[in-house]
């Protein structure tokens, strides 16, 4: 009846996670770039409770008997599903259709990569105009330096094309190409990615390096379409669902252990 109580006790603590990644979740809906974390459980040890036995006519038996010690989490896996492009006023907005991901260079000097396209166009070293994310971090072109163009620039004739091509208008106003593309990268594992906040993602060994598509002709090319905004891929109803099974399982688990100890209870009355 202990071993109930621990077991129960596992479960409470694996379906307290599970909620709280629901709950970040429902959080992020409205979060551009988000993608969705699902929490993968595990079941722990096994503890035999009979050795390995013979029937009397000395046949083995079929089966064992063994109780196991309950459950983990093991891991939280994102969903790098594609969101929905939706469109916005802001000329300096940015979706990705396909795998790759923008690069930024945090204030540390590393490199992180997000799918949030929500950028501006900032005044930065040199009195130049360097398109930034919302935090004021550059955003890299397809050679990894930061997106800089000179002041005469009217930010507002700057447009982009599905490739990343910065363009700006001659004087016939003819878009033509600065030779600056917004650099996409993508990796071999993104569930590996380190969550770093901010809808920023870092490299880890589980990752993989990242894959400039710019110098990589083994991988499909995503597309970047200005003036639109890639939502998160939260779906509202699946996670009320989830929810509900995780609230419902978090219960089960409580009643295990009530039941125990109330077991537990009548055995110590048993000596009165």
């Amino acid at each position: 009846m202990v071993r109930s109580l621990w077991t129960a006790a596992t479960g409470m603590t694996a379906q307290q996670t599970n909620v709280d990644t629901i709950a970040n979740n429902l959080a992020n809906v409205n979060t551009t770039g988000y993608k969705t974390q699902v929490n993968e459980f595990k079941s722990l040890l096994y503890q035999n409770i009979q050795t390995k036995t013979t029937s009397s006519d000395g046949t083995a038996k079929p089966t064992s008997a063994q109780v196991g010690l309950g459950v983990r989490n093991a891991a939280l896996d994102s969903i790098f599903t594609q969101g929905n492009i939706t469109a916005s006023e802001s000329d300096t907005a940015f979706a990705i259709s396909g795998d790759g991901f923008f690069a930024v260079k945090s204030e540390d000097g590393t490199t992180k990569y997000t799918r949030n396209g929500n950028f501006i166009w900032a005044i930065g070293n040199n009195n130049r105009i360097t398109l930034t994310n919302s935090d004021g971090l550059p955003v890299l072109d397809s050679k990894g330096q930061a997106i800089s163009l000179p002041n005469t620039y009217m930010t507002s004739k700057i447009t982009v094309t599905a490739d990343g091509t910065i363009c700006y208008p001659d004087e016939n106003n003819n878009p033509q190409s600065l030779g600056i593309t917004i650099g996409l990268y993508q990796f071999n594992n993104p569930g590996g990615l380190n969550h770093d906040g901010d809808s920023l993602y870092s490299v880890t060994d589980a990752s993989g390096q990242a894959i400039n598509e710019a110098t990589n002709a083994n991988v499909k090319k995503s597309n970047v379409y200005q003036g639109y905004l890639e939502a998160s891929n939260v779906q509202v109803v699946d996670e009320m669902v989830n929810l509900i099974v995780a609230q419902r399982a978090y219960e089960m688990n409580s009643k295990a252990i009530t039941a125990s100890d109330e077991m537990l209870q009548q055995a110590n009355n048993l000596r009165r």
